[in-house]
């Protein structure tokens, strides 16, 4: 999948995720991650959000992500939907 656009997806709502993912020319992935629970599930949240722009087939991305207490299906639906938003495609076909 290749991004044309920043993605956005999510709210600042309790238990949601904001999700920006912008491509670049190199690389790879760099997550700037904001949290009021980055102590105890930072590590968690970062391997969720590697492990959806993967999945999408993304190698060089910057993703901004603020996060409220968002579980983990939470954050991979926002970061698919974003990365979907990003790239222009609306046939959301997520594996």
């Amino acid at each position: 999948m290749e991004l044309i656009a920043t993605g956005i997806a999510g709210t600042m709502e309790s238990g949601d995720i904001i999700i920006e993912i912008e491509g670049r020319s190199g690389g790879g992935i760099e997550i700037d991650l904001k949290s009021t629970v980055l102590s105890q599930f930072g590590r968690q949240i970062r391997a969720v959000i590697e492990e959806a722009v993967a999945q999408c087939g993304i190698e060089n991305a910057f993703v901004r992500a603020v996060d409220k207490g968002a579980l983990d299906c939470t954050v991979r639906a926002r970061v698919l939907t974003a990365a979907y938003r990003g790239a222009g495609r609306d046939d959301y076909a997520f594996i």
